[in-house]
């Protein structure tokens, strides 16, 4: 433990731990509202510079387990630090009682567990939240209620609510939901994970492939898995499933703790995080916000939060101010599809941007002039071999910038490119389009992605955003041609001189999002599918464009 620990500090370049003496009291018991105990472990750290019990509390909420990552990457390096730390497996899961009903348990659950805390003879009333994904969740389910001794919370790659990316763009996120949903069987069931790892992740890309999808749970664990069901049920934004329990979003505002987030460009949550922070500046609060190129899973992230997780914990708990930055808002701005040079703003999105227009022109051009008069682009979209997704927001190590190049061959993507830049161009900021779309079925989806495309031709990917049409989702103009506003992740991406802006229009991106059977039959019991006729509009009455916030200077 000792020699991986110093391996972690190294990796995230922590400040040097005040101890390496921790103690850990396992499986203590926690009691519930409902009678059910959940358990959890205590890492007090021990040292002459410490003083005894005259020690913050930093509360950890996992279902990943007790042990492994969340001590490794949480528990030890906070402990050695200075802090007593609390890590608790929910219900259901690592030796805690109950069954797992994600997400809807963690509000009185992570309630309960604060007022067990304030009632130890060791806690001294300053109290913080750490972690990220679910994690995460666990802390803004708890946070309305937690009281006066929450000083602090701490935040990476989450949301107050998580049915906006499992319906991302109104589409189904098939990839992430799929592989979260293998992971806790396999982690209830007390499987391995090195043999989820290992023979999981291929076993899972063949399932991806099949219908319907309310079989895939039983496809990839041997049984019907209730909350993959639920998932799949209940789509609809206010469905009572996801309000009543599971979305703490209206509670943001009200939020007084001083909050941390750190997130990446890549991030499966993104949009939805910042949607929080959004809520947390309009209520007058003053959040610290880092957003670095990563993907969820990458352990930059890790390196990332704890940095600046110990920072902010030293503020809020301790009075010691000397390592947080004064500027709100810190960001990496990435270029050649990479990280690049960090840069601090007063605010996000960031002052000091413009729109700047992008049309799609015929003959796979991309111009700030307006479209000349000219026939629309038309392709063929077939669920039975749907366009793949390449790289950006996934769970796994396929994440993050790739070559789309071998995308681009594909007859189910039209693609429009810009000449080559005469001077170097910061996007920093939302990034959205506009498309005029036509199709012969009312069920389809439009898929649109920016790439940065380097001299040598290689195409890597930047953001990019899906929606899923449906009749009368969208406004419908002259001709019946559909305008179809798309929200792509926001990004901040240097495009160097000499390189070219391409956008990518598809009608998909599998099984990052589940493919559009374009039938309209129910997500969940859908087989029929139907090929779409698909057209792109680019013309005067449909200056179909993508905007960029472009940083000036």
């Amino acid at each position: 433990m000792s020699l991986t620990s110093r391996l972690i500090d190294r990796l995230a370049k922590l400040p040097p731990p005040l101890t390496r003496d921790v103690h850990v009291e396992r499986d203590v018991v926690v009691p519930m509202r409902d009678g059910v105990t959940l358990r959890a472990d205590v890492h007090t750290p021990r040292g002459r510079t410490l003083a005894a019990g005259a020690l913050p509390t930093v509360l950890v909420r996992t279902p990943y387990g007790r042990r492994g990552f969340a001590e490794l990457t949480a528990a030890t390096p906070l402990a050695q630090r200075g802090f007593r730390v609390v890590v608790q497996a929910v219900r259901g899961t690592d030796r805690s009682g109950g069954v797992l009903d994600p997400f809807g348990q963690e509000g009185a659950d992570g309630v309960d567990t604060v007022r067990w805390i304030e009632h130890q003879p060791w806690f001294d009333g300053r109290l913080a939240t750490y972690g990220a994904s679910y994690y995460g969740f666990t802390q803004w389910a708890l946070a309305r209620e937690a009281g006066a001794s929450l000083k602090a919370m701490c935040l990476q790659v989450t949301a107050s609510q998580f049915r906006d990316q499992t319906y991302a763009g109104e589409s189904y996120s098939l990839d992430a939901t799929l592989s979260w949903t293998q992971l806790m069987s396999a982690l209830v069931a007390n499987h391995g994970l090195f043999t989820l790892q290992v023979l999981g992740a291929g076993r899972r890309r063949e399932i991806l492939k099949k219908l319907p999808l309310a079989s895939l749970d039983r496809e990839l664990t041997g049984a019907t898995v209730d909350f993959w069901q639920a998932w799949l049920a209940h789509d609809a934004r206010d469905a009572p499933y996801w309000t009543e329990t599971r979305d703490f979003q209206r509670d943001v505002a009200s939020i007084t703790a001083p909050i941390q987030i750190v997130t990446g460009w890549f991030d499966i949550f993104l949009p939805w995080t910042l949607l929080d922070h959004a809520a947390l500046v309009a209520a007058g609060r003053t959040p610290r916000l880092y957003i670095g190129p990563f993907a969820h899973a990458d352990m930059g992230v890790m390196a990332a939060g704890l940095r600046e997780g110990i920072d902010w914990l030293r503020a809020h708990l301790l009075d010691d101010r000397s390592g947080t930055r004064e500027a709100p808002v810190r960001v990496c701005v990435m270029t050649h599809g990479t990280s690049g040079r960090e840069r601090e703003f007063a605010a996000w999105p960031p002052p000091g941007t413009r729109e700047r227009r992008f049309h799609l022109h015929p003959r796979g051009e991309l111009a700030e002039a307006p479209p000349p008069m000219s026939a629309p682009d038309r392709f063929r979209y077939d669920p039975a071999d749907p366009t793949p997704s390449v790289g950006g927001v996934l769970l796994g190590r396929d994440a993050g910038a790739k070559d789309n190049r071998a995308l681009e061959a594909r007859a189910d993507v039209c693609t429009y490119t810009s000449a080559p830049l005469e001077r170097d161009l910061e996007v920093v900021g939302p990034v959205r389009a506009e498309v005029f779309f036509s199709s012969s079925t009312p069920w389809t989806d439009v898929f649109v992605r920016l790439c940065d495309v380097q001299p040598s031709g290689r195409s890597l990917n930047v953001c990019d955003g899906l929606l899923r049409l449906t009749p009368g989702r969208v406004a419908t103009v002259e001709g019946g041609v559909l305008r179809v506003p798309i929200d792509l992740w926001p990004t901040a991406y240097r495009f160097p001189r000499g390189h070219r802006l391409r956008v990518q229009v598809s009608s998909g991106a599998h099984p990052r999002f589940a493919r559009n059977l374009g039938a309209g039959e129910p997500l969940a019991s859908g087989t029929t599918m139907v090929v779409a006729e698909q057209q792109i509009h680019h013309d005067p009455a449909h200056p179909s464009a993508l905007v960029l916030p472009v940083l000036e200077g």
